[in-house]
């Protein structure tokens, strides 16, 4: 039997016997990701609110290693849960207007949310979204390109990775046919690198394992989300709740993706679920399912 088969069958055996647990162990050395899988909080949102302590050592229990923080620096109960529960903490977004919007030319809030991610040890800092007004054209997106080069130049000199997390909309084509992305990838210096959400690359019309290709050397990291069956895409505003699926129950494919992060040098993935009527349910699912495909 061939080892892929060999743990397929195991995966199947496991879950038959209903022992999420087991699931993960046995996958868990087949892919560095998968042994070191992150979860980005926000998916827990709501259950992190009424119990972050509580949510926190069910994530662990579920088989995430890692979590990734949102609202960073004012986030100190999901910090505290997350250590607790033994999840390591690598990478947070964060309040993203010290640098999109800074209020002096010095960043000076941004160099407090820096100064407090180098204090808990993060590696990772994510700018994770752009109001509307910052990216109503491609100037607009320059402007956001010249402002995280030069937060991605101060996280250098303390040790942090700092960079960008996609939705759909930077995809939406502006002047010339050309789109926010675009700017992106020409525009970004050296220090500054991309974090891929797969979900939203697919919404904007490309092909997440194919842009991960062409960006090689400049993703950190990855969101894993799927996409409900039969979506109309391109999409570039908003979509139903019911869109967003646990990995494997969509029309994203996550092999050939978690291979392509293999060969671009990317450092972790994040399952995220935007939406979800059982978030830890669906995140429970999510981690079994990562291990079969």
């Amino acid at each position: 039997m061939k080892r892929r088969s060999f743990l397929r069958a195991t995966a199947a055996t496991s879950i038959s016997l209903g022992s999420t647990g087991s699931v993960f162990a046995a996958l868990a050395a087949d892919n560095v990701y998968r042994k070191n899988i992150g979860i980005q909080l926000y998916t827990l949102r709501d259950d992190l609110k009424k119990d972050a302590a509580g949510t926190l050592k069910a994530v662990a229990a579920a088989g995430y290693k890692q979590v990734e923080l949102f609202g960073f620096p004012n986030c100190q109960p999901l910090i505290d849960g997350a250590k607790d529960a033994g999840l390591a903490i690598n990478s947070a977004h964060f309040e993203w207007d010290s640098v999109v919007n800074p209020k002096d030319e010095g960043m000076s809030d941004f160099k407090k949310t820096l100064d407090r991610a180098k204090e808990i040890g993060l590696s990772h800092l994510v700018i994770p979204y752009l109001q509307d007004g910052n990216r109503k054209t491609l100037d607009d997106y320059k402007k956001v390109a010249a402002n995280a080069n030069k937060a991605a130049a101060l996280c250098k000199e303390v040790g942090i990775q700092f960079s960008y997390h996609n939705h759909a909309f930077e995809f939406e084509p502006k002047e010339g046919g050309k789109c926010g992305y675009d700017v992106f990838i020409e525009e970004f210096s050296p220090d500054m690198h991309f974090e891929v959400d797969v979900f939203w690359i697919k919404v904007g019309g490309r092909e997440p394992s194919d842009l991960i290709t062409k960006l090689t050397g400049r993703v950190s990291q990855l969101h894993l989300k799927d996409l409900k069956k039969g979506t109309k895409i391109p999409d570039f505003g908003s979509l139903p709740q019911d869109s967003f699926k646990e990995l494997g129950n969509g029309m994203i494919p996550m092999e050939p993706i978690i291979e392509a992060a293999a060969k671009a040098g990317v450092k972790h993935c994040h399952v995220e679920q935007d939406y979800s009527p059982h978030p830890l349910e669906s995140i429970k699912e999510s981690v079994v399912n990562l291990g079969k495909l």
